[in-house]
């Protein structure tokens, strides 16, 4: 018979990592976000208008 005991606290602890892991991702990727510099905005200009009608 399985030891489900076992196989709850297995899964339990395993997914409590993942968690914890997750959570300390977000932490570092938000720090590096709040201190990145403002990006530079580069206005791009338009090849063609889409609205133009197609010559048909």
């Amino acid at each position: 018979m399985p030891n489900y005991k076992e196989m709850y606290f297995e899964l339990f602890n395993k997914i409590t990592d993942v968690i914890i892991d997750l959570q300390e991702v977000q932490k570092k990727t938000e720090e590096m976000y709040l201190s990145s510099e403002e990006p530079q905005i580069i206005e791009l200009k338009r090849v063609f208008d889409c609205e133009e009608k197609v010559e048909k």
